[in-house]
């Protein structure tokens, strides 16, 4: 500290240091995953209207999501225009962002980039440890088939007492780790039990078609995709295991100032849940190139997931798992709160309450201890 500089406070936060421990945990359980945002996916028209935003003042909406089947009604919501149309009424305009996975995600987060996001339970809650100062909003998808520790197709094992020794891939951190872990500990084993390796899910494909790995825990697209390919088989999914909650978050500075979009982001994803469940064909047909996955195949994805956004008991309860897991792991250091980092959403005219009060709580209740 120089002469004249004010010594900083042990509970303050530097400038940068948020940013640059998300990088760290972010290399730590991203592994080899591509750790750089791709923006994407939105029109000539909407990058017109974001530099009309910038030049007018009108609220810019910053969303922020995966090319993954988990967030579906919002693939569906964008491609037919209702979240567009329906913060255009509230005098809002959306721009989109795609990454290629929750680690970079985060890194947008903050940089101050983004106001809504959807990704995993467990780079959500990393965030959140890392200091992003985001909230819960509702849930995006749950889906335990959704979710599988996999073996090559021809391969000698037949249940989770076979892969002791054995070269198990993941992405650390993730979800699919965590089923990991339970299948482990469910065998009477743990990670030190088999030859860990931390692998993106493009290397975990490569690497099971190659042979070079006996088994991964991995999640949709990736276990259809791997299935259809012939290249490897489901050994245990997280059915009694794991839900494979996904979750969509929010700055707490957004959530705060702007409860109105928040609430009707949640009435526009509700839709396109509906929307799914009236019209799954074309629901496929509309997000397979963004998936990269077949419609036929696409269809088939779609039915494993529950897509209410609203957050039960059981979820938070899995969100409180997720977090301890984690700290266990020494994947984050700093504990969260879950109670606290899910936030209730007020209801609207209609009595909609979103997703942050739980089905069967009462409304702009959290339902958490």
């Amino acid at each position: 500290m120089g002469r004249g500089e004010a010594p900083t406070p042990a509970h303050a936060v530097r400038p940068g240091e948020v940013e640059r421990t998300v990088k760290r945990m972010n290399g730590l359980v991203g592994g080899l995953v591509l750790v750089g945002a791709v923006v994407g996916g939105f029109t000539d028209c909407e990058q017109s209207q974001g530099d009309a935003a910038r030049r007018t003042g009108t609220k810019e909406v910053r969303i922020a999501l995966q090319p993954i089947p988990h967030f579906a009604p919002l693939y569906v919501a964008k491609e037919k225009g209702w979240l567009q149309e329906e913060f255009l009424r509230q005098g809002a305009i959306v721009k989109w962002s795609s990454f290629p996975a929750g680690p970079p995600m985060n890194e947008s987060f903050a940089s101050g980039k983004q106001d809504i996001g959807l990704m995993g339970d467990a780079p959500a809650i990393i965030g959140r440890a890392a200091g992003i100062d985001t909230r819960i909003i509702g849930r995006s998808s749950s889906g335990p088939t959704a979710l599988a520790v996999v073996v090559r197709k021809h391969s000698p094992i037949s249940s989770p007492g076979d892969l002791r020794g054995k070269k198990v891939a993941t992405v650390r951190g993730s979800c699919a780790h965590h089923l990991l872990t339970i299948v482990l500990r469910n065998g009477g084993m743990t990670t030190d039990d088999i030859r860990f390796l931390n692998m993106s899910q493009g290397a975990i494909a490569t690497a099971l078609e190659k042979g070079e790995i006996d088994a991964a825990a991995v999640w949709e697209p990736l276990i259809t995709r791997l299935s259809g390919q012939g290249t490897a088989r489901v050994l245990v999914d997280g059915t009694g295991l794991k839900k494979g909650i996904l979750v969509i978050v929010a700055t707490k500075a957004f959530v705060d100032r702007n409860p109105v979009l928040v609430r009707k982001f949640l009435e526009v994803y509700e839709r396109g849940r509906e929307y799914i469940r009236e019209n799954p064909r074309e629901a496929a047909r509309l997000l397979s190139g963004e998936v990269k996955l077949p419609p036929v195949q696409m269809e088939k994805v779609l039915a494993r997931f529950d897509f209410d956004s609203r957050l039960s008991d059981d979820d938070i309860a899995e969100l409180k798992a997720s977090e301890a897991f984690m700290r266990a792991a020494r994947i984050i250091r700093e504990r969260v709160d879950i109670a606290t980092f899910v936030s209730p959403v007020p209801p609207g005219p209609s009595g909609f309450t979103g997703g942050s009060s739980p089905r069967g709580a009462a409304p702009g209740t959290i339902g958490v201890e």
